[in-house]
């Protein structure tokens, strides 16, 4: 079992500590990504796709304007979610994450407290906070 609270020093421990998480990742689920631009939620992505076989670091990109990335794994279909740019329920709706959502589907949403929807849903929320350049704190909730 992860530490609900860890620190890491570098994006490749970011990535590493991904990993480990995907392991303890069981689909159906919703995760929340909250941090500050720049904390390191895809990153963190970047490691758990690597976890489920889904995608190489290298292949996991922010999505904050195409707003939907899929990566599909053996265990697990994940959908890296950005709705940073997305201001309303009616531009949330048109996006379709409720069809994303089946027995195989991880969604990874990015800045998913600005919906109230995902605050009323039982979730696991990841808050990764930028201490210096180089570290940063991650919590888990909800596993």
């Amino acid at each position: 079992m992860l530490p609900t609270t860890t620190h890491t020093y570098s994006a490749e421990e970011t990535i590493e500590f991904g990993q480990r998480l995907a392991a303890q990742l069981k689909p159906p689920l919703i995760i929340l990504l909250r941090g500050d631009l720049g904390a390191g939620k895809t990153t963190l992505v970047k490691g758990i796709a690597e976890g489920f076989a889904a995608g190489s670091a290298d292949d996991v990109t922010s999505p904050t304007f195409t707003l939907v990335h899929q990566y599909r794994g053996p265990r697990a279909a994940l959908f890296h979610i950005d709705l940073y740019r997305v201001d309303t329920e009616r531009e949330l709706e048109t996006l379709g994450l409720d069809d994303l959502i089946g027995p195989d589907s991880i969604l990874l949403i990015e800045w998913g407290e600005k919906f109230a929807r995902f605050a009323r849903e039982r979730n696991v929320e990841i808050v990764l906070e930028r201490i210096d350049e180089n570290e940063r704190r991650i919590q888990v909730t909800g596993l």
